[in-house]
């Protein structure tokens, strides 16, 4: 049973997605904006986050969920 449980604490138990962290590379309207998360491009909202260009962000379900490191962007994507 232990070693089930911690198996799920690495995903969410809602849909076994995992939250990735993800580079901010440009801001877009409506609290959106584009990530590179291992290499690939997408579109992720940031409508939870404070995020700006350059900042790393925890990402889950294509929705910033956290910063995890602010970058030295200016914001303006």
């Amino acid at each position: 049973m232990t070693e089930r449980v911690n198996r799920l604490a690495d995903v969410c138990l809602t849909c076994s997605d995992e939250a990735l962290p993800a580079l901010v590379v440009r801001l877009l309207d409506h609290d959106l904006a584009i990530a590179e998360m291992e290499g690939v491009h997408e579109q992720v909202s940031v409508a939870l986050v404070d995020a700006a260009v350059g900042d790393t962000v925890l990402v889950h379900a294509k929705e910033a969920i956290a910063v995890i490191t602010k970058g030295a962007g200016d914001g303006h994507g």
